[in-house]
């Protein structure tokens, strides 16, 4: 990765940390224009975005550089919350159009759209929370969190069909994404204002808006590793039972989980093959299997060293 060509010293060891930026993406543009502007301002190579806005819907955009690429696909397992208007093409009782949307709050099956870029094979999404904000027919405000992946504008659609009528999604916005708020979010036109001012010598708000990995894998259980654990996943390894040093919180079997040095320091995120509950049971195999290293393999010398040299050949026995 290049270095930065705006900021001090601080914006460009940020950057070579790794760090994430929160954008309010406007209407018009795609996320991947909008991804593509926060490189070059950035001036690095690579950028990259978790969960991708429609041109036409505006919101929380999370944008990673460095190492919190890595990180997307933890950015893609938290829940997004918008804020749509949706169109009724018919008449429908005030009373119905609440009761039908608190019935949503539930798993349900979606095909992704004719359009989408992802297979259209019918898959399940759970909408955590389905609120009716305010009725103005034909218009109905609704604030609805969902998983990552969940296609609002089929969920329109559908709602429409359960209210015995037809309807479509007239405006949307990306309020929330996981822990993070529109209100932490900064347009693109914020951020390279920033980056001047840190050029003239005041970084404070570049590296505001240069959010640590931390405040991403810190929302996931942790475990902490040995010293020699930590140096085997640093350089790819899975982890053992007898690598753990101690855990923060309770996770289940295929949670996504932190393995974090005695230090505190993350060295990468995987996926537990074992509950903690069942840890105690368990005596040989990986527990939890890595899935990425954010570590840097050269700040964890192996505590281990493989044999050098050929092989030793077996004695001869005197008299053969």
């Amino acid at each position: 990765m290049s270095a930065p060509s705006a900021g001090p010293a601080a914006i460009t060891e940020r950057i070579a940390e790794g760090a994430f930026l929160l954008i309010d993406k406007p209407r018009g543009p795609s996320s991947h224009q909008v991804t593509a502007w926060v490189r070059d301002l950035l001036g690095v190579d690579r950028a990259g975005h978790a969960g991708t806005l429609d041109p036409n819907v505006s919101g929380l955009l999370w944008i990673g550089v460095g190492r919190a690429l890595k990180l997307i696909p933890l950015v893609l397992e938290f829940s997004k919350r918008y804020v749509g208007v949706m169109v009724l093409h018919g008449a429908v009782p005030v009373k119905e159009i609440e009761l039908v949307a608190s019935e949503f709050q539930a798993a349900i099956f979606q095909t992704p759209p004719v359009r989408s870029a992802v297979k259209r094979e019918r898959r399940i999404r759970r909408i955590h929370r389905l609120s009716v904000l305010e009725i103005d027919p034909p218009r109905v405000l609704l604030d609805v969190t969902a998983d990552s992946g969940t296609y609002l504008r089929t969920l329109a659609v559908d709602l429409g069909e359960a209210w015995g009528t037809e309807a479509h999604l007239e405006e949307l916005r990306r309020v929330a994404t996981g822990p993070f708020r529109e209100a932490q979010s900064i347009t693109v036109t914020d951020l390279e204002d920033a980056l001047e001012r840190a050029r003239q010598g005041e970084p404070g708000p570049a590296l505001a808006a240069l959010h640590p990995l931390s405040e991403v894998w810190q929302e996931f259980p942790k475990i902490v590793l040995k010293e020699a654990a930590a140096a085997a996943v640093a350089h790819g390894a899975s982890l053992a039972r007898g690598g753990i040093l101690h855990l923060t919180t309770p996770f289940g079997r295929g949670d996504s989980v932190a393995l974090v040095s005695r230090t505190g320091a993350i060295v990468a995120v995987g996926e537990a093959r074992v509950g903690s509950e069942e840890l105690g049971t368990v005596r040989s195999g990986w527990v939890v299997e890595t899935r990425r290293v954010l570590a840097e393999a050269a700040d964890y010398p192996p505590l281990w060293r493989p044999p050098t040299g050929p092989p030793t050949p077996p004695s001869t026995p005197h008299g053969l």
